[in-house]
């Protein structure tokens, strides 16, 4: 090796030790927790205890064993990796022991390059901890837990019963029952009614047709159409056993709602008013779930009427509530929050040249919420909607739903945080407002220039 890279190494050495000794011990009493799912490494600070690291198994008794040895090292504070779903027992216990656990991103804690081993990663974790260097990822109060473990199990059966879905449409497929061609849903009134009638023994296609709901497009000749088919038995078996399984889901899937509104009608109330202002009619099916108008309940826990945001309906408000729940002062401001969900640009900066704008890819439940809002008010004649359009016109459908999310985003933290209402101005006021701006850009464009700007007549 030349002089030259050993000075040069010798010097990166020096600039490394000055960075250590510049850094001071924030949480002295910090703990770092390796998470598997066989076993956890744990690393105390030096001289809490003979050894320094030790490991436990991933039993319910090891665990009260982790506990009661960092409670005797002195340790307050610990931070571990969000490892599948592993750390979920741990994380609650400790939390139960009164501990300040902080549950890191495991790509915000790579460790240094070179040996890596489970020991090395609870010592990396220890030392990041005790420098202050960790932020603790977002995790609700225990009761909005509860209620995302309801949700959750909810879409899970949802997902579940879609594949029933198929397996009915399959069925009807083989028998060149073409019932998916004339009717828009084969889980709806009409299609449930003519399925059932056709397990039922009915061959006639008119009689099947009779089944068709008053506010159903397709007239009973078109329907009777699609209805006549090759009735097999092995085909009729397998419809049969798609359509109970499907029912199974959508009882276990109303228990759920059930549960929900049980669990959100244990929160405390923010407002003694019982309804909520008067708004535009909606459908019964988007306020409803297992008995109990989802608007007023969220209104009286809340203290303000989300349903004003266009977009929103019960499932979303629903999974939002989970997901952040009401009180939204962990994030200081909008731009907090709307980073967190990951509908903002990147900020990849150096040397004064922005290098991207991509923004940063999360697995956000939240942000997928209010994507699912922006989506529905492509046709909306709604301020909102026309702002979608506008910016689908000039960017393309994806950028528009990011953009139409992310000020969702912001109405939403505005209303739960300041108390503001949302009142809806309309399509008409937002284009105005929106070719005022353009014309006074235009008109300090202009000037700049050295020129004017001057209506036509036919304007």
């Amino acid at each position: 090796m030349s002089q030259a890279k050993k000075k040069k190494g010798g010097r990166r050495k020096v600039l490394a030790a000055g960075v250590l000794q510049q850094l001071q011990n924030i949480n002295v009493n910090a703990a770092g927790i390796d998470i598997g799912a066989e076993e956890h490494f744990v690393a105390v600070p030096e001289g809490r205890d003979e050894v320094s690291v030790r490991k436990f198994s991933a039993y319910t008794a090891e665990l009260e064993a982790l506990a009661d040895w960092l409670k005797g090292c002195g340790v307050t504070t610990v931070a571990m990796e969000s490892t599948g779903v592993y750390w979920i027992p741990l994380f609650e216990l400790l939390d139960r022991r009164g501990f300040e656990v902080k549950l890191v991103d495991a790509r915000h804690v790579k460790n240094v390059s070179g040996r890596k081993s489970d020991v090395l990663d609870c010592q990396w974790l220890q030392q990041l901890h005790s420098y202050g260097l960790l932020e603790g990822a977002f995790r609700p109060p225990d009761e909005i837990c509860v209620l995302r473990s309801y949700l959750r199990q909810k879409e899970m059966l949802i997902q579940a019963s879609s594949q029933h879905i198929q397996h009915m449409q399959k069925a009807l497929q083989q028998m060149n029952l073409l019932l998916h061609q004339v009717v828009s849903d084969i889980t709806g009134y009409t299609g449930m009614t003519i399925i059932k009638a056709i397990l039922a023994g009915e061959r006639s296609p008119w009689k099947l047709a009779q089944n068709r709901h008053a506010l159903c497009k397709r007239s009973e000749p078109e329907i009777a159409q699609a209805l006549k088919g090759n009735y097999r038995e092995e085909h009729l078996f397998a419809l049969r056993q798609a359509v109970e399984l499907y029912e199974i889901y959508r009882q276990k899937i109303a228990d759920c709602e059930a549960e929900i509104i049980a669990q959100l009608d244990t929160y405390p109330d923010a407002t003694d008013d019982q309804t909520p202002p008067p708004a535009k009619p909606s459908n019964h099916s988007a306020r409803v779930r297992s008995g109990t108008d989802v608007r007023e309940l969220l209104f009286k826990k809340a203290g303000i009427d989300l349903f004003a945001i266009p977009g929103l309906g019960a499932d979303t408000l629903l999974t939002l509530t989970s997901e952040v729940g009401f009180d939204l002062r962990a994030w200081k401001t909008v731009k907090h929050f709307t980073s967190w969900l990951g509908l903002c640009p990147g900020t990849r900066i150096s040397g004064g040249k922005v290098l991207a704008k991509k923004r940063k890819r999360k697995l956000n439940r939240a942000a997928q919420a209010f994507r699912t809002a922006a989506v529905t008010l492509g046709r909306s004649q709604t301020a909102l909607g026309a702002f979608f359009r506008r910016v689908k016109a000039r960017t393309g459908g994806i950028q528009a739903v990011t953009a139409t999310a992310h000020k969702i985003a912001r109405i939403y933290y505005s209303m739960l945080t300041e108390g503001t209402a949302y009142f809806e101005i309309g399509q008409q006021a937002y284009e105005e407002r929106y070719r005022e701006r353009t014309i006074v850009n235009l008109e300090r464009k202009a000037k700049s220039l050295g020129l004017q700007l001057v209506p036509s007549t036919a304007s």
